[in-house]
């Protein structure tokens, strides 16, 4: 049976997503404050420990640009992605490509980031490579999001 062939419409990777995101809930029921924030920071830096290759250099690179342009922001999961809140709504997250098995990464932000510009924006960004360029598009979009964010 592939991966599409199931009768509830979700294939076994999306399943997979939503029982990480049951999970993430479910660590972290009942726990308050700092407890809670270090709960999920550390789950974060699990999530991009076990990614490999360009996933997790994304990754690492990521969280090092959300510590250095927005530091008030709180790593977090979400649906197994690593990700960076800020009052428990995420704002930025990656889709590893080997979550989906899709051919980029994808850099998302939330309705949140409030990155509009006019009447069309965009809201995800594939990444294929990581090179100086790359890093200077990430800190701007994640310093405009975070700062939108407050």
């Amino acid at each position: 049976m592939s991966d599409q062939d199931h009768t509830d419409g979700f294939s076994a990777s999306e399943r997979e997503a939503m029982r990480q995101r049951a999970e993430e809930l479910r660590s972290v029921s009942g726990v308050k404050g700092a407890a809670k924030k270090a709960r999920e920071y550390e789950a974060c830096l699990a999530a991009i420990d076990a990614l490999d290759g360009l996933d997790a250099l994304i990754a690492q690179r990521l969280h090092l640009i959300v510590a250095d342009e927005a530091p008030h922001l709180a790593a977090k999961t979400w649906y197994g992605f690593p990700s960076y809140a800020r009052g428990g709504k995420v704002i930025v997250f990656l889709q590893p490509s080997s979550k989906f098995d899709t051919r980029y990464a994808t850099l998302g932000f939330s309705e949140d980031a409030r990155l509009d510009d006019g009447v069309i924006w965009p809201t995800s960004f594939a990444v294929t490579a990581w090179n100086d360029s790359v890093d200077a598009q990430v800190r701007a979009l994640v310093r405009r999001a975070a700062s939108a964010a407050e």
